[in-house]
C-alpha cells in the first residue's frame, strides 16, 4: 500500500482541524500549505475590494507564494487536498501548490470547508494546474462536525 498525504491550506484554523482528523482517520502524513506572507484579518475581508483575498480571487493568474516546497509526495498515490472555499472555488494558493509539484499518475481528492457555498467550479479551475494524467476528484465539504470515525468511513468509501 502506498502512503497517503493530507495537504491543506487553512486561513482561520477550521480547515486545519479537519485536516488533522482526516490524517488520523486515514493514517496519512499531514502537510500544511503555508503562504510565504501569512494572511491577516484585513487580507481575508472579502467585502473589501482592496483586500488581498478579493484581489487574488478576481485575478485567477495570481499565484500567492508558498513558504516551502517540502511536501513529500513522491510515493503517494492519493493526496487529500483541503482548503476553505473562497468565492465558490479554491483559493489560488492551491493552484500554486499544485503547480509546485509533479502529480502525474496521482489521485487528488478534494475536501473543503465553507461558510455556505459548495465546490462550485473548483475541480475545473484546478485541472489547469496539474498534468492530464492526474485525477482530481471533488470530495466533500467537511465543516468540522465529523468525527475521526466518520472521516475514516468516508475515506474508505472513495474509489481511490
Amino acid at each position: 500500500m502506498s502512503r497517503k498525504l493530507v495537504a491543506y491550506f487553512s486561513a482561520s484554523g477550521v480547515t486545519a482541524d479537519v485536516a488533522g482528523k482526516l490524517a488520523d482517520a486515514t493514517g496519512a502524513d499531514l502537510y500544511e500549505i503555508r503562504p510565504e506572507t501569512p494572511y491577516t484579518g484585513a487580507d481575508l475581508d472579502w467585502t473589501d475590494k482592496n483586500s488581498r483575498n478579493y484581489i487574488e480571487m478576481h485575478d485567477k493568474t495570481i499565484r500567492p507564494a508558498i513558504a516551502d516546497k517540502n511536501a513529500d509526495i513522491a510515493d503517494c498515490d492519493v493526496i487529500f487536498l483541503g482548503f476553505p472555499i473562497w468565492w465558490y472555488v479554491a483559493p489560488t494558493i492551491i493552484n500554486t501548490f499544485l503547480e509546485s509539484y509533479d502529480f502525474s499518475g496521482k489521485t487528488i481528492v478534494l475536501f473543503a470547508t465553507s461558510g455556505g457555498s459548495g465546490f462550485g467550479n473548483t475541480v475545473e479551475e484546478l485541472k489547469c494546474s496539474v498534468s492530464d494524467n492526474t485525477v482530481i476528484k471533488e470530495g466533500k465539504l467537511l465543516n468540522g462536525g465529523q468525527s475521526v470515525a466518520d472521516l475514516k468511513k468516508w475515506a474508505e468509501s472513495l474509489d481511490v
